[in-house]
Order: C-alpha cells, then structure tokens, then sequence
C-alpha cells in the first residue's frame, strides 16, 4: 500500500531536478511506501519527543533536566531517521546529543554547587518564556499554514554528502557559521560553569 507524501511544492520539485546527479552519484531514492507500523512508530517517537521536552520545563533538578533533554534530542534524531533524512538524523545525534548536551553535563558536573540542587525559575522568567514558546509556536503554523503543500506517490531523490558539503560552504555559509559561533557560546557556557568562584 502507497503511502501518499505531502512535501512543499519547492521541494518536490528541487528533488525531481536532482533525479539525475543523484542517480549518478549512487544515492538511493527515497521510498515512499510504508506500512502502518512505519506510522504508528512515527507518531510513537513524536509523542515521546513532546513528553520528553514537557520533562526538561517540568523538571527542577538539572541531571534531570539533562536527561530529558538527551531523551528529547534523540527522539528528534529518530525522527530524521523515519523521515529518510539520514544525514539529519547523524548530525542531530553527533553535534547536539553527543556533543552539546555532554558539554553542558561536564560543566554541572564540574560546578562548585551540587548537580542535585533545585533550579526555581521566576514567574516573570516563566511567562516571558511561554510567550516566546507561544509566538515560536504561532509563527510555525502560520508557515505550515500557508505553504504550498502537493500530494506525490514518487520517490524523492536523495542526495550525496559531497552535495551536503558543497551546499554548506557556497549557499548556506552564513547559518553554518552561525551554528559554529553556537557552538562556541556553548563551551564558553561550560566553561564559566565549571569555573570556580573564590569564597
């Protein structure tokens, strides 16, 4: 049984221009057929990738905190990986589960306080953050809303790593460095965390 697929326009029609230099570089296609066990897995992930983020606001112990955020990162990560975006999926879990997320662990754990006190955020920190999660929120579905969604029973040609490369070094230089100052904020953040501040 075909699984019906609903892409953007822009995309689909970016992926059937690839058709050939993916053939060419041996890169196999993504197939749309499915099984209801592929959906039901989907909307399992999902739901533990909305329960694991409720976890991190919820939680008041940092390990706890770190724990569901890994759990989160990870479902994520399954998610590209449901999705046929491989290489999403290994970034995801590379540079944020392996990477980021050991970073801040190894600065709470490296911290003069104990990685079991509890963190109590203010009511004004709380409600300015519902109301970036609320605006984040709403500007997601105004885009969801208004793309142009097309329905397509064809594989979707994939694409190679060297593509991958090319495009993050010509097209997307400037949000790959972004991500690489990220990065770089993130391990100062460790690093002022695990400094130790004289009594």
């Amino acid at each position: 049984m075909a699984v019906v697929l609903l892409v953007p326009s822009a995309v689909l029609a970016e992926g059937v221009e690839g058709n050939g230099a993916a053939a060419r570089a041996g890169v196999t296609d993504a197939v749309p057929a499915g099984t209801p066990v592929e959906a039901l897995l989907f909307y399992a992930v999902a739901a533990v990738a909305v329960v694991s983020v409720l976890g991190v606001c919820a939680s008041r112990s940092i390990v706890r905190m770190a724990v569901w955020l890994f759990a989160a990162l990870s479902s994520v990560a399954m998610l590209y990986f449901l999705l046929a975006a491989s290489f999403l999926g290994a970034i995801q879990l590379i540079v944020y589960a392996g990477g980021v997320l050991v970073l801040l662990i190894f600065g709470v754990m490296l911290t003069s306080k104990s990685p079991w006190v509890r963190f109590d955020a203010p009511k004004g920190e709380l409600a300015a953050a519902a109301v970036v999660c609320l605006a984040l929120a709403g500007a997601l579905c105004l885009a969801l809303s208004r793309a142009d969604w097309v329905t397509t029973s064809e594989a979707v040609a994939g694409a190679a790593v060297a593509d991958f490369g090319v495009r993050l070094v010509t097209t997307y230089l400037v949000p790959f460095e972004i991500a690489g100052v990220l990065l770089m904020i993130v391990m100062v953040g460790a690093a002022h965390l695990a400094r130790q501040e004289e009594a």
